[in-house]
């Protein structure tokens, strides 16, 4: 059965339904806005040598030794700061999944072929504004390997409003192996929030490509159909993320036979109740009751954003000292050599964008 955290989104791009992994412009905390699942991308267990001798180099290499570690805490602390949920934002102006401005596709490091879907008002300046949109590309190339991005496809200028969701990925409509970057346009101005979601973002990539996760064919060609997604959910020997059945030993389902097995159950109960407010109010509580085991609260929604968010910190922050289960959740990636010279790679690459001499 379906549950809050699997269901398929209907977004606005061809008017295609596709599986997306949305993530707020800071951290959602739970008594505000539940997202129904979402997640997908990237090449997996990346051959992460190959794609650093592809990849533009840092220009100094020493600065992974300091990691200029006041601008790390620093988006790592802004986007982890507490909102005042008593400010309710209301409902998006363009709709529960936003409003799709610009689609580019992608060819290495380059967005091209912009096709622009039909807008007015405000959101004619935000769609015609293509020195922004490169801006944004370039960054997050500037971030992410090339190699670690070779499976994205499409990138695209979005909005849902200002303060709702800053960043989603999605499996293609056309091809459940490819993956799309989107990005609301109106909350990308502040770049550590920016550098946050996108680290974030590619966590979804790693753990749920191809590679990690095969896509269910049957699932892909009509998430609807919960007979076929029920089926396929039933036949899975391991961890069910949406997309299809985890390798046994990818990223996700280690993930979630080390720290999820035991609470799983009790998670998944809250996740079926239909009224949002006692939803909210029992994932709260579930929050609460493990909260050495999580590194926000955001990351109890599911297990994929858990892992999405302990990866973040995983890059983000130094390594934990602590026995916390949430600071096992961290240290989970260090067992990984590919994923500890990622890390350095992307910490290096952060410092050179964002570090001022």
């Amino acid at each position: 059965m379906k549950t809050k955290s699997t269901l398929f989104i209907v977004t606005l791009l061809v008017l295609a339904l596709f599986t997306t992994l949305s993530c707020q412009t800071i951290n959602t905390y739970l008594d505000e806005e539940h997202q129904d699942g979402y997640d997908n991308y990237d090449d997996g267990e990346s051959d992460y040598n190959a794609a650093a001798e592809e990849a533009p180099q840092a220009p100094a290499p020493q600065m992974e030794a300091a990691a200029c570690p006041a601008v790390l805490s620093s988006i790592l602390a802004a986007a982890t700061t507490p909102v005042d949920s008593s400010e309710d934002q209301g409902d998006s102006p363009y709709g529960e999944d936003g409003q799709v401005l610009v689609t580019y596709q992608i060819s290495g490091d380059r967005i091209l072929n912009p096709q622009h879907e039909s807008v007015t008002g405000e959101l004619q300046s935000y769609q015609d504004d293509a020195a922004a949109h490169q801006e944004i590309w370039d960054y997050y190339a500037a971030l992410i390997p090339s190699g670690e991005r070779s499976l994205m496809t499409a990138f695209i200028i979005m909005t849902d409003g200002q303060d709702n969701s800053l960043a989603a990925v999605a499996q293609d409509p056309a091809d459940p192996y490819s993956w799309s970057l989107e990005i609301d346009i109106i909350d990308s101005e502040d770049l550590y929030n920016l550098t946050y979601t996108l680290i974030h973002e590619y966590g979804h990539l790693l753990t749920l490509n191809k590679d990690q996760v095969e896509p269910d064919l049957n699932v892909f060609a009509d998430p609807e159909d919960d007979a076929a997604y029920d089926a396929a959910e039933a036949a899975c020997p391991n961890y069910f993320p949406g997309e299809g059945c985890a390798d046994s030993d990818s990223y996700i389902n280690s993930f979630f036979g080390r720290f999820w097995d035991d609470i799983y159950d009790e998670w998944f109960d809250i996740n079926l109740e239909e009224d949002d407010d006692v939803y909210y109010e029992k994932l709260d509580d579930f929050y609460y009751k493990y909260e050495d085991n999580f590194v926000t609260d955001y990351a109890v929604t599911n297990p994929e954003e858990d892992i999405a968010e302990s990866w973040t910190f995983f890059v983000l922050q130094p390594k934990p000292t602590g026995n916390t289960t949430a600071d096992q959740k961290i240290l989970f990636f260090y067992e990984y050599p590919d994923l500890v010279s990622l890390r350095e790679h992307i910490r290096t690459n952060i410092c050179s964008q964002l570090a001022q001499p």
